[in-house]
């Protein structure tokens, strides 16, 4: 017998037929002797709509107060699913994220999450029922309820697969697998059968919405072993784990960005302490800096130029402007309007030309490169939006994966 942890997205559960279906796949599983705990997201829209209805009262509602409205979501969709399944004849139920035992740390909408008390759910699969938790929420040392961020119910879902030794951990979404490039876009993108952690990892933190970046990452540190797989259609997904078989495919996907600011520091001193300055404002702000590039100084001052979140815009330049004349930055732009495309892959390691390649793709293409960045198994450069989706065809082709 085995503990397998299933994850529902919020287009999986969106419907009472949707409900009866995924039921359908749990109870499955279940008939096979295995001992099961079911993560589910919001349904549908729920989460943007919730949303829209904090900013109808506020612009900028206070983090516990949107962590209480947005956990609501997935409690409608764990009751609604125990509902379907006690209706089957199956004995199940559903737990909030602090009734299974979340215990986070305090920065409401985007915690982490610090221990998870497992003695509720092992009471509750002792009974032999059908565990239904709350994807994306937990509770803080105060006992408020707090929420992981957009994406979460993937965390939730690979934490209680590493706490409970969970044989599997299986992401259903509404797609099949892991492709080579988002098959909406590309027609001839290859569904993959493995991928590795970190290559994963580089694609889901790049702008592949298959997985949850911090999903992988706390899979690889656990080693959960993950298989996304599709809730509309019964066939074999991808397997995410540590060591894949040896395969002839020099990069293992293309990905698309569109969320993707840039800011701009022009005329900073050309001191030393001054990056610091900058960047340790921005971590303590909670806002997560990306591709960094530093102009050569000039004249006594040099630029700055990095990207963030499109969504974190506004708060890093209000917070630069803030400290600009204080470090004696002349000038402080932000925008928008550009796309982050990236190649990934173990394999570009040990083989040289990967970048020119890429490069002469878009170059056939005639698109222009405004930034670049590098790792061992990753190449992201910065376009003009409204070219990411006509690089992404280019690259692809070019790699002909």
């Amino acid at each position: 017998m085995s503990l397998i942890v299933q994850k529902f997205g919020g287009s999986s559960v969106k419907d009472a037929e949707r409900l009866r279906h995924v039921a359908g796949i749990i109870t499955e599983y279940y008939d096979a002797g295995n001992d099961m705990v079911v993560v589910v997201s919001a349904q549908g829209k729920t989460t943007d709509e919730l949303i829209a209805k904090a900013k109808e009262i506020s612009d900028r509602p206070g983090g516990r107060e949107m962590d209480m409205l947005m956990s609501t979501g997935e409690q409608i969709s764990a009751s609604l699913l125990v509902m379907v399944l006690n209706a089957m004849g199956y004995s199940a139920i559903s737990l909030t994220g602090w009734q299974a035992g979340f215990l986070t740390d305090s920065n409401h909408t985007r915690s982490r999450i610090r221990h998870i008390n497992k003695e509720r759910l092992e009471n509750e699969l002792d009974k032999k029922n059908i565990v239904v938790v709350t994807g994306f929420q937990g509770i803080n040392r105060y006992d408020d309820i707090t929420t992981l961020g957009r994406g979460g119910s993937d965390t939730s879902a690979v934490a209680l697969a590493a706490a409970l030794g969970a044989s599997r951990c299986q992401i259903y979404t509404d797609v099949d697998g892991v492709y080579t490039a988002d098959p909406r876009l590309v027609e001839n993108a290859v569904k993959l059968n493995e991928i590795t952690y970190d290559e994963m990892l580089e694609l889901a933190s790049l702008g592949a919405k298959v997985l949850h970046n911090r999903s992988v990452e706390m899979a690889k540190k656990y080693n959960v072993q993950l298989e996304v797989l599709s809730s509309l259609e019964r066939k074999p997904g991808t397997i995410v784990k540590e060591v894949v078989k040896m395969e002839k495919m020099l990069i293992k996907g293309v990905a698309k960005d569109d969320n993707v600011a840039r800011i701009s520091l022009v005329g900073l001193p050309d001191k030393p302490g001054i990056a610091f300055k900058v960047f340790s404002l921005l971590a303590s702000r909670k806002i997560n800096v990306d591709i960094i590039l530093q102009s050569v100084g000039h004249d006594g001052t040099k630029d700055i130029l990095f990207t963030i979140a499109e969504s974190e815009k506004e708060a890093a330049a209000e917070a630069l402007r803030e400290i600009a004349p204080a470090i004696g930055i002349q000038n402080v732009t932000a925008d928008s309007g550009i796309s982050k495309v990236s190649i990934v892959g173990a394999g570009m390691e040990s083989n040289p030309g990967v970048a020119a390649k890429m490069f002469e793709a878009l170059g056939e293409a005639n698109i222009n490169i405004h930034m670049i960045s590098t790792s061992e198994i990753k190449i992201s450069v910065l376009i003009d939006k409204e070219m990411g989706s006509k690089a992404v065809l280019a690259i692809h082709d070019k790699f002909a994966i």
